[in-house]
């Protein structure tokens, strides 16, 4: 009576080729983890999705990790002070700090 098409979809075939040989417990277990893991990613991104949402309208900045130009890292300059900021001085980093290869400045004024 068969017609040669399978009923279940690839996803079903693939799962019972995999687990088939494997007790009924093994394979509800891995099923559920694997339902728990599609279920926990589609939370994550959902909280993000609406955390990037509310934070234009509450003026909160969106915690994003820095990358690129905007991570230094170990190459980040460090303070000579301790970190105590000077009042009036600007403090001197990023492209800004350029270090020992800064050119000498003629007449001993700084910007």
């Amino acid at each position: 009576m068969s017609a040669g098409v399978p009923l279940a979809s690839w996803k079903t075939q693939m799962f019972e080729s995999m687990l088939g040989f494997l007790p009924d417990w093994v394979q509800i277990t891995v099923l559920a983890l694997v339902v728990l893991a599609f279920l926990t990613a589609w939370t994550v991104k959902l909280k993000r999705r609406v955390a990037a949402r509310r934070a234009p309208r509450a003026g909160a900045p969106v915690r994003t990790q820095a990358s690129g130009a905007d991570f230094l890292g170990p190459y980040a300059p460090r303070n000579q002070d301790g970190g105590a900021a000077h009042s009036g001085a600007r403090e001197p980093s990023g492209a800004d700090f350029l270090g020992a290869y800064a050119p000498r400045r003629e007449g001993g004024e700084r910007a």
